[in-house]
């Protein structure tokens, strides 16, 4: 019993220790973290130069990947990723404030790949070798408004903007701009309804 609980001790302690080194190496890789903000996620920036800016007050429990030097994640004050969510940056993705992003999302301003085989066929080889062509993929970027809400496991595509206050439900797949203040869901995402005055 003693053994058992000393070994809890020493399991929790060491949970405890990994978790700060994690904390702090996330904190070294961005460029600015406003107080009270807490990245217990991961960050991978595969180009020293990009950046990433997180406000005050935000969680991020999820993953930010920046790819090439231009690559720029902006995220604003009080805002929540959830745990699973990739955000994925070759050019720029811009979260404003109040924003909710839940468990399991996918949100991207590129394609990644090309369409046509004979371009993406060695981008495996590429990728290990760090020489992925980004210039070969489409890239637009994406801004997720003030006040959204994105629904768990959905998925926002390069060159979306979020509109103030709206709401994607969850497994979505947002292909085009979501106008401020509506509820949309489906693969294509579609609108079904707006949101009145006295619910926002």
């Amino acid at each position: 019993m003693v053994l058992r609980s000393f070994l809890n001790v020493l399991s929790a302690m060491i949970k405890r220790t990994i978790a700060a080194n994690k904390s702090a190496n996330n904190r070294r890789l961005v460029d600015s973290l406003g107080q009270n903000s807490d990245i217990v996620g991961s960050v991978v920036k595969r180009h020293s130069k990009s950046n990433i800016t997180i406000g005050q007050d935000c969680l991020i429990e999820g993953r930010l990947v920046t790819e090439i030097s231009q690559s720029r994640i902006l995220i604003s004050d009080n805002v929540f990723i959830g745990g699973d969510t990739v955000i994925g940056c070759a050019k720029e993705i811009a979260i404003e404030s109040d924003v909710l992003i839940s468990y399991g999302c996918m949100i991207t301003d590129s394609d990644n790949h090309s369409i046509r085989y004979s371009f993406r066929r060695n981008d495996l080889s590429d990728w290990k070798r760090g020489t992925h062509d980004w210039g070969a993929v489409h890239s637009e970027s994406v801004l997720i408004s003030k006040g959204a809400w994105i629904g768990a496991r959905a998925m926002v595509l390069k060159g979306v903007t979020i509109g103030e206050g709206a709401v994607v439900g969850a497994g979505s797949v947002v292909t085009k701009d979501v106008p401020a203040w509506t509820i949309v869901a489906g693969n294509p995402a579609q609108i079904i309804r707006t949101i009145p005055d006295t619910q926002r």
